[in-house]
């Protein structure tokens, strides 16, 4: 299959060859393209790509942006993009295809339509039974998160309700979500247990989440949260509950394969940093990487512990001071910021201002789940980061595409326009400029939604 883009207003988030300005660069075709060959702006040290080989490139692309490179967003104005059997294969300007014979299966004319790589969402929880609405009205009448927890709402009730629900019914559910977030532009995402809290219903949920794997056209990684609250079951009994988590769970969930990693909520009134680096130390035994909720609800130390254990990522991040950012810095691990969850829970935001102004790099994510931001809609996200968050616009798309790709270990192949990467873009619709797409916070702006090369979805 091989689908070609054409007349397209700007394409974004291109990759260029390491030591360019990442700023609106020059891409051509390269030498042995098809017809003639356009000029290149020399001095910006561009990555070409050709017509004439369609083997996945071996270019060395970004695997993050940070700092004040956030606010740069690499782009072509009037340009093409030719994907084949699921992977960019070319693209550049309109006027290297001038005079050329490009055969393609389905051929899109973008005339004033901006494309993106396809979102991907690094922090989910989609995989649950039922919804949480009375909690809503709880809170809305000044219930604290906490005070729900206290009385066996949040996630204990997901819980609850997902041991109540069968495996091909979590599934349907699921399955109507996944395929909400395609439509809303996202192409990749990892998606957590935790709903289960024994090693039965946990495994249930990673086996749900392994068929959307096989039935979906989304990327998807699965994180093992086993450690997501302390089921009624043991209460009072928190350490014995670890030991399940550490000796019996995670062993059932590295033999089956079920996930790539494992996270822990590491926070006040969850789990202990001691507790959490039990459970990451037993989760590297079986080769889970971790990913950890941390500091959202208060200064608990999470942090430094998803650095020390070279966490992919930690995530929430609402307390964040000082220490923290110094810890983050040279490290391995993205900051993941979920505005959802603060915006819903009218707690307060992390600060991603200084974050980035410190040189840190930041991932967005929607942090979908029933309790506290019962959305995956990517592009909200973008307008939570840059109304509240202060992000530009641009540095908002780099932390929800390459950034957020890094979170889930998929930079190499997804978040941004390289040859060869997975062909995961969207197509807004005819927009005045890409400054619109947050600024329009509730309007529809997807046009169309190409995962693995195929259209997936059409607004």
């Amino acid at each position: 299959m091989r689908l070609l883009i054409k007349n397209i207003k700007e394409l974004f988030q291109v990759e260029t060859t390491a030591g360019s300005s990442y700023k609106n660069p020059d891409v051509s075709l390269g030498e042995d393209s098809v017809g003639t060959k356009a000029d290149t702006t020399t001095d910006t040290n561009v990555q070409a790509v050709s017509l004439g080989d369609h083997s996945a490139g071996t270019e060395q692309f970004r695997d993050k942006v940070c700092g004040k490179d956030m606010a740069n967003l690499p782009s072509i104005k009037d340009a093409f993009l030719l994907m084949e059997d699921g992977c960019i294969v070319a693209y550049g300007p309109m006027c290297d295809l001038s005079g050329t014979d490009v055969q393609a299966d389905e051929v899109i004319d973008a005339t004033g339509k901006y494309v993106l790589p396809a979102f991907c969402d690094s922090h989910t929880h989609l995989v649950y039974a039922g919804s949480r609405e009375q909690e809503f009205v709880d809170k809305i009448k000044g219930l604290s998160y906490e005070e729900i927890a206290r009385r066996g709402g949040g996630i204990l009730n997901s819980a609850l309700r997902l041991h109540e629900t069968s495996e091909d019914e979590l599934y349907d559910q699921a399955l109507v979500r996944a395929n909400e977030i395609i439509g809303m532009g996202t192409g990749a995402v990892e998606i957590k247990s935790g709903y289960g809290l024994n090693t039965g219903d946990e495994l249930k949920m990673l086996r749900v989440i392994r068929r959307l794997k096989e039935t979906t056209p989304l990327t998807i990684r699965a994180t093992f949260l086993g450690a997501h609250a302390v089921p009624a079951a043991y209460k009072g009994r928190q350490s014995e509950y670890v030991d399940l988590i550490v000796n019996e769970m995670i062993p059932a969930v590295g033999e089956e394969g079920l996930s790539e990693f494992v996270d822990c909520f590491c926070d006040k009134g969850f789990f202990t940093c001691a507790e959490t680096e039990r459970i990451l130390e037993a989760g590297a035994r079986y080769g889970l990487r971790p990913k950890i909720h941390a500091n959202e609800l208060a200064l608990s130390g999470g942090i430094q512990v998803g650095v020390k254990h070279n966490a992919l990522s930690v995530d929430h991040l609402e307390f964040t001071e000082d220490a923290e950012i110094e810890a983050l810095k040279g490290s391995v691990t993205m900051p993941t910021l979920l505005p959802g969850a603060a915006f819903f829970l009218g707690m307060k935001y992390p600060p991603a201002r200084k974050m980035i102004d410190s040189g840190l790099p930041v991932a967005l994510a929607s942090d979908y789940n029933p309790g506290s931001s019962p959305s995956g809609n990517m592009k909200f996200i973008l307008s939570l980061a840059t109304i509240i968050m202060k992000l530009t616009p641009e540095e908002a798309v780099n932390a929800a595409t390459l950034n957020s790709a890094y979170a889930m270990g998929i930079s190499d192949s997804h978040g941004s326009i390289g040859k060869g990467k997975r062909a995961n873009v969207l197509i807004t619709k005819e927009i005045p400029s890409l400054w619109y797409l947050p600024y329009a916070y509730t309007s529809n702006l997807i046009d169309s939604v190409i995962l693995g090369g195929k259209v997936v979805s059409r607004g």
